[in-house]
């Protein structure tokens, strides 16, 4: 999945891209307007970056021009906009854009014209997206291959004995007999599972350790069933 950049200025087509693409398995980080977008570049690295071409402050061809003007355009950018012309369109595609969103964007449309560019090399000589370590991005725990892992769980005194020395829950075998939505979930579920543990339930701490914002890690938590707050409350009474 990717780190996805969405820049609008409009709350309500930021929300719902937001929410679409966090369905989707990606990474989002949101820009209401180009100094923020600046900023979310540079911190944030994105894969993919959806701009909107109609912006208060500085409009999104000037911004992907002033990108492409810095040698920094090294990530696909998709352009959006519901009152562009075809020569804004044209020019934008020009200076570097991936593609052209019209608005109202469909659901199969933005879908398909992210994996389309997300499966595009990267420019600028950068590794390409899909296939790749997210820049920026911290290890996480991986499923091995099925030549590599057994096809039941570890006894449950090994995983205990395991679990005890790194202070995490057993880190149970993930079927790959399922479909991809399915597993993906139960890995996810795995993953905050384990750093809520690791980081004592601190919220900050694992939106920090995970790189998800504290209000789209409550949603994702929200969203696999986890219950930070019961969770943290509970850690709080047994160790009184």
């Amino acid at each position: 999945m990717a780190r996805i950049l969405v820049v609008d200025d409009e709350i309500g087509i930021r929300e719902l891209l937001s929410e679409i693409l966090y369905d989707e398995g990606h990474t989002v980080e949101l820009a209401e307007n180009a100094a923020q977008a600046r900023a979310a570049r540079q911190t944030f690295r994105p894969d993919l970056i959806l701009l909107d071409i109609w912006m208060p402050d500085t409009d999104g061809v000037s911004l992907l021009k002033e990108w492409a003007a810095q040698g920094v355009l090294d990530m696909p950018v998709i352009m959006m906009s519901g009152h562009a012309t075809v020569d804004t369109a044209v020019e934008a595609t020009r200076i570097g854009a991936a593609d052209f969103l019209e608005k109202p964007i469909t659901l199969q449309k933005l879908l398909k014209t992210i994996s389309t560019a997300l499966a595009r090399p990267a420019v600028s000589g950068a590794p390409a997206v899909m296939g790749e370590q997210p820049r920026n991005a911290r290890p996480a725990p991986m499923v091995a291959h099925p030549s590599q892992q057994p096809a039941v769980a570890a006894p449950a005194e090994e995983n205990e004995s395991a679990a005890a020395d790194e202070n995490v829950s057993p880190l149970s075998v993930i079927s790959l007999d399922q479909p991809l939505r399915e597993a993906r979930d139960e890995f996810e579920r795995i993953y905050f599972e384990y750093h809520l543990g690791r980081e004592n339930h601190s919220m900050t701490r694992v939106s920090e350790r995970t790189g998800l914002e504290r209000t789209h890690l409550y949603r994702k938590l929200k969203q696999l069933g986890i219950d930070a707050s019961r969770r943290r409350s509970l850690a709080s009474s047994s160790s009184n």
